[in-house]
């Protein structure tokens, strides 16, 4: 097996399979490492109702269309699997069940220790995607075993929970969808620190998002004043789903939660609540702590980076938030961000 690269792609997600695509289109000897066991598997395992709210025509990576009707919205099975038949289409060089160990940097380019042994490249190309470590906050330790307690990430299915009502902790669109799916069949609490805003899906019969990109949002670079502004506010809920529920009062919502002990939630206006289940839809942090080179990163553990490029020569990023657009970490944005990487490796 070769084990020396002129690329090391190293995650086997959209951003990886991206990367991907246009290096093979640019003639580079490269491999894309994934710690899973099939591609496509990090959307397999996420709970069975997800539903993407980009449409279609915005789901898809460069060079091969996602089947069905481009206006409708896919679930995560559908998107699995076609990821798999991408990598399979353009016979990307994929190893799965590795699982990387060390990255350094060498005199020469970079060495990537893993299970499966040591690779050589002259570039890295980061594609591990902004959803990394799940976020659990530490008053999660206070709570009885007898509570159920599950960040979204793991989320299945309301056949995990014990009986009796559920507090959902945080409200972006994977922790909206799972509340309004839990409301139709026990009581819900929602607990969120900030205003929510509603966005439709479809608007005068056009996605969005198709309006979106009429209005030049999507294009909107970080470098931008209006990117600036997008970026700095709290990402919108798309659809009305979760609204009817509050308003119909099947969801019950509360502020921040700042304090649990045993079997009860605090709340910031000071009420309380005893629960049985708890969902963590909080987020995830990066978690590149396999990577030692120095000045990668800043004092908060963020790759310093100018739209992929790293501080460190022939070190890249791919499929981080706001890497350069609104849609960088999006099936349907992130193609944009590879080419531009791709074409920034420049081998001797």
């Amino acid at each position: 097996m070769q084990r020396e690269y002129d690329v090391v792609v190293i995650g086997a997600g959209q951003a990886g399979l991206a990367a991907g695509y246009y290096l093979k289109k640019n003639n580079y000897s490269f491999v894309v490492l994934d710690k899973g066991t099939c591609v496509g598997d990090s959307w397999r395992n996420r709970y069975d109702s997800l539903v993407l709210f980009t449409p279609r025509w915005y789901s898809s990576l460069p060079g091969l269309n996602l089947k069905g009707d481009p206006n409708g919205y896919a679930g995560k099975d559908e998107i699995a699997d076609y990821l798999e038949y991408y990598a399979e289409y353009f016979s990307i060089p994929v190893q799965m069940n590795t699982e990387i160990i060390l990255l350094e940097q060498t005199s020469t380019g970079f060495r990537v220790m893993t299970n499966q042994g040591q690779y050589t490249a002259k570039h890295i190309i980061v594609a591990t995607g902004p959803f990394q470590k799940p976020i659990i906050p530490k008053m999660a330790e206070y709570l009885s075993n007898d509570i159920f307690q599950v960040h979204s990430s793991s989320y299945i299915n309301p056949s995990q929970l014990n009986e009796g009502e559920v507090l959902v902790i945080g409200a972006g669109n994977s922790g909206a969808q799972i509340a309004v799916e839990l409301a139709k069949e026990r009581e819900v609490i929602l607990s969120v620190g900030h205003k929510m805003k509603f966005l439709p899906l479809e608007f005068f019969g056009k996605s969005i998002f198709e309006w979106f990109k009429k209005l030049g949002i999507l294009s909107a670079s970080i470098d931008s004043k209006l990117g600036r502004w997008i970026s700095k506010q709290y990402d919108p809920i798309f659809g009305y789903e979760l609204k009817k529920c509050i308003e119909n009062g099947e969801v019950v919502l509360k502020p921040r939660t700042y304090k649990m002990t045993e079997d009860v939630a605090l709340f910031e206006d000071k009420s309380s609540v005893q629960v049985k289940n708890i969902i963590w839809a909080t987020g995830f942090t990066s978690d590149y702590n396999w990577i030692d080179i120095n000045k990668a990163f800043d004092d908060k553990g963020k790759p310093i980076h100018q739209r992929g490029k790293s501080s460190i020569r022939g070190l890249f990023f791919l499929g981080l938030p706001w890497q350069y657009r609104r849609g960088s970490a999006l099936i349907g944005g992130v193609a944009e961000d590879a080419r531009y990487v791709v074409d920034a490796v420049k081998l001797p």
